[in-house]
């Protein structure tokens, strides 16, 4: 799958095979980035982690904000394809919702909540300064809102959800607990407080 940040500049020549898997690479530079943050990063870490050589990683991307920019790409692709998938599971539109508070409750806790959602950590770091990155995380959040408005609907249309609630209105307020989650889990929560969090939730489906 093609990158916004790997440009045909920086990429491979025509016919060369590729000497690392770009995703793969991918993800471990997005593990950097969420722990770290993006100043905090330099290229050296990328590299540790990505288990490349510097040379390796300029072939693919001219300097760090490319590398942070396919990495960020990378990683809204990942978490949308696992939600999707858990919400596959469910059978109603208010389990659906579930899925997903469940899934940031489980994202929010020890050490993978320590580690911070890199669309939050951007969103904070970031999106003030660099329009480019202000469009990505607009974007990301956007999809997320217009997902939680859907799946609200959805329980509507099922009688799972009170045709009374203001779909709009309570993804909205959905989607900012839902991004506050993945602050405080940067706190080193525990499982069972996020759990408690998500649940508490689900009343705002009442």
């Amino acid at each position: 799958m093609a990158h916004p940040a790997f440009s045909s500049t920086t990429s491979r020549g025509r016919g060369r095979p590729r000497e690392f898997d770009l995703d793969a690479a991918l993800d471990k530079s997005v593990r950097v980035f969420r722990e770290r943050g993006y100043h905090a990063t330099s290229i050296a870490d990328l590299t540790e982690a990505m288990k490349l050589a510097s040379g390796s990683v300029y072939k693919a991307f001219k300097d760090k904000r490319a590398v942070f920019l396919a990495a960020f790409d990378r990683e809204a692709i990942v978490r949308w394809e696992k939600l999707r998938r858990l919400l596959s599971t469910a059978k109603s539109g208010r389990d659906r919702v579930r899925v997903a508070l469940t899934l940031i409750a489980e994202s929010s806790h020890g050490v993978e909540g320590k580690r911070g959602c890199l669309i939050v950590g951007t969103a904070a770091e970031l999106a003030t300064f660099d329009p480019e990155v202000a469009q990505r995380v607009k974007a990301a959040l956007d999809k997320n809102e217009r997902l939680m408005v859907d799946l609200i609907r959805q329980g509507q249309a099922d009688g799972s959800i009170p045709a009374t609630i203001d779909r709009k209105v309570t993804a909205r307020l959905i989607l900012c607990l839902l991004q506050g989650m993945r602050v405080i889990g940067k706190t080193g929560r525990k499982r069972t407080e996020m759990r408690v969090v998500a649940n508490a939730a689900m009343k705002l489906l009442s």
